[in-house]
This record gives C-alpha cells, structure tokens and sequence, in this order.
C-alpha cells in the first residue's frame, strides 16, 4: 500500500481545496497519491454524509488517486488526543508516504488548525519505534514521512513555497465542483454558506492566479513547511 504523497484532510473537499492542483500533477508525473479524510464534514449546512461520501468518490476518480478512507473522527470536535494520533498513526505506517500534506496551520474553521498539528504530531509519533500498533492483526512497522507540508486553505498564509498548477487548474475545480452539494449552484434551495458563494468558486482560480503572478507562473498553490527545504540544486526552480 506504499504511496509517495498523503494527503490529509480534516474534512472531504479540504484536500482538494488546497492542494487539488498540487495532486493533480504529482500524478500526471506517476506518482502515487493517497487521501485520508479524518471526518465526514457531518456538521456540514449543506448536504449529508451520504452525499458526501459520494462527492469524495467522484472527487478522487478525476484526480486519480490510488487510495482514499475516511477515520470517521468527529466533526467539529477533533482533539489532539492519544486515541486520534493512534488512528493516524496507523494510516501514516499502512500507507509509508515520503510526503504528508495537510491542512491550514491556522485558519477559518477550527478544525482546519486543530488537524494540521493533530497530524504533525502524529506524523513525528509515526516514527517512534516503542509505539506499537496493528491492522488487520498485523504488526505495523514504524515509518516518519521526509516531509509535512501544510497548504493554504481560508486565510491567506503566506506560503514558503509554491507549486506550478498552471496545467492543472482545470482538472482541481473539476474535482472540488464534484462535491456539488457544498459550492455554488444559483438553483439550490439549501443554505447559503460562505464557501457556497459565487464569490468563493471565482476565488479557485484568483487566489492560484495572484500566487502564480508572484511566482512568474500562470497559477499555483502555496505551501508552509516545517523545516528548511535542501535544494539539491536549481533545475527545478523557475525562473
């Protein structure tokens, strides 16, 4: 079940909010992508788990991705606790990523910020050698990802680094409007929230658009990090 990437959300569609694009490449160039939902959004206004079980599933089909479950954490109410960390753990060794991606260091819905150190910590717990856990009755083997990224969700963040979606824009609003319960529709009769506006869809690309102005490219999406990058030189930097 060894994958490059993990991404990590605390709800369905946080993945490909922030870092849709990002995965969307990584896979075009054959790496392997796994997405672990920590909640089912289950507080959500608009829609039902059920729905968006599907959306989720529809969502990983246009992207590509080899592998996605759900820990069915409780939404609104996630906890950097023992239990939850263990549940990680599991997932980060089942899977083995050399990169984590998750969510938002700070941000608009409190789970975004409590997920983002729920899984940091995790990730680092991953690697203890005395945690023991199993599946499936077997004996896992301890595993720390190289790196934990963390992408920009709600508030601008400015980001340590940027990834060029420039060719895969396209294909990330494709897999954030298959959760078409949530984003913007002028027919649906269900509440108005903040992320179901016009205003929020237009801001998909805008938002990729001024980092990709910063950047010297078309689009692109920001990511903070946890430690210094080493670049092993400067072919993959554009200029």
């Amino acid at each position: 079940m060894k994958v490059d990437i993990l991404a990590i959300g605390a709800h369905p569609d946080d993945v490909e909010l922030g870092c849709g694009g990002t995965i969307a490449k990584l896979i075009s160039e054959g790496k392997k992508v796994a997405i672990v939902d920590l909640t089912q959004g289950e507080l959500g206004t608009r829609g039902t788990n059920e729905t968006r079980a599907v959306e989720a599933a529809e969502a990983s089909r246009i992207l590509g991705i080899f592998a996605r479950e759900n820990l069915k954490m409780k939404d609104g109410f996630l906890l950097n606790s023992e239990e939850y960390q263990l549940e990680i753990i599991k997932v980060i060794r089942k899977y083995q990523p050399e990169i984590v991606l998750c969510n938002a260091i700070d941000d608009r819905h409190p789970d975004h910020a409590k997920a983002s150190k729920l899984v940091s910590d995790s990730c680092f717990l991953s690697g203890l050698i005395k945690i023991n856990t199993t599946l499936e009755g077997v004996e896992q083997k301890f595993w720390r990802p190289k790196q934990v990224f963390h992408y920009i969700q709600w508030k601008n963040i400015e980001p340590d680094f940027v990834i060029d979606i420039s060719k895969f824009l396209d294909k990330k609003v494709e897999a954030c409007l298959a959760y078409k319960t949530q984003f913007y529709d002028p027919n649906s009769t269900e509440p108005m929230t903040p992320i179901a506006t016009k205003d929020f869809l237009d801001s998909l690309t805008y938002r990729a658009q001024d980092l990709g102005r910063l950047s010297g490219v078309e689009y692109a999406e920001g990511f903070t990090t946890e430690k210094y990058l080493a670049l092993k030189n400067f072919d993959g930097i554009i200029f």
